[in-house]
């Protein structure tokens, strides 16, 4: 069957549906059961000390890294490539896919977590680009002079946990690449229809459209970070000032 230039699934009725799902089922409980298992792993990782004092800025100038726990014990950063000088559309897309989800900490600070993000380059044209975007988390950029300590030789478009101990900070885990997905529901909820994410790396039926590469394409819409249209469309300036 076909709707349109794509093939549909096979009909069938509901019984013979319902028995392919609980067939399903089966393999997507152990899958859940994995990610626990991993999870528990993660909570017996041993942890690095990180220095409280190393500075980033936020709106009101320099903040030492132990503050933006916010008095919580723990807190989750995302750290957020940024491209100096350039404009808006030419900005990080998949950082931008990432950090445009995150939008809701109150079940984060339930469980005494905070959650920041920290950019790369300049607090004030970063900051105009977050404006731009309608982000509410908290923003602050990491200064030259911190990368090393925070950064350590990886990259940024990191995600990172912390654990404070009175006046002591270490980090517990990071990941990036695909471990950043759950920063971005879209995402499993792509991956729960019928065509997925459409993605030309995924396993699907022949025919089942697959328009989007795995280099930022898939982040972007006629030449900029997809989620950019929507604010553009509302009328907000995106002139950074560079």
């Amino acid at each position: 069957m076909t709707a349109g230039e794509h093939p549909l699934p096979q009909v069938t009725d509901r019984q013979a549906w319902q028995a392919r799902i609980d067939e399903l089922r089966v393999g997507e409980k152990a899958h859940t059961r994995a990610g626990d298992a991993l999870a528990a792993e993660r909570r017996r990782l041993p942890m690095v000390e990180v220095d409280p004092a190393t500075q980033l800025t936020g709106a009101h100038g320099p903040v030492p890294l132990i503050d933006v726990f916010d008095g919580r014990s723990k807190l989750v950063a995302y750290f957020h490539m940024w491209h100096t000088g350039k404009p808006a559309a030419d900005q990080c897309e998949g950082c931008t896919f990432s950090t445009t989800h995150i939008t809701e900490l109150s079940y984060l600070h339930s469980r005494d977590v905070s959650y920041a993000t920290f950019c790369q380059g300049q607090y004030e044209e970063s900051s105009r680009y977050r404006d731009f975007m309608g982000w509410t988390v908290p923003w602050y950029s990491v200064p030259p002079e911190s990368v090393d300590r925070l950064v350590a030789d990886r990259h940024f478009g990191i995600l990172v946990s912390y654990l404070r101990d009175d006046d002591k900070v270490y980090e517990t885990y990071w990941t990036t690449g695909r471990g950043n997905e759950p920063m971005s529901p879209s995402y499993g909820l792509l991956d729960l229809t019928v065509h997925g994410r459409q993605e030309l790396w995924e396993d699907s039926p022949e025919g089942w459209p697959q328009r989007w590469g795995s280099r930022g394409g898939q982040f972007q819409q006629d030449g900029r970070p997809t989620a950019q249209w929507s604010r553009i469309k509302a009328g907000r300036d995106d002139d950074l000032g560079t």
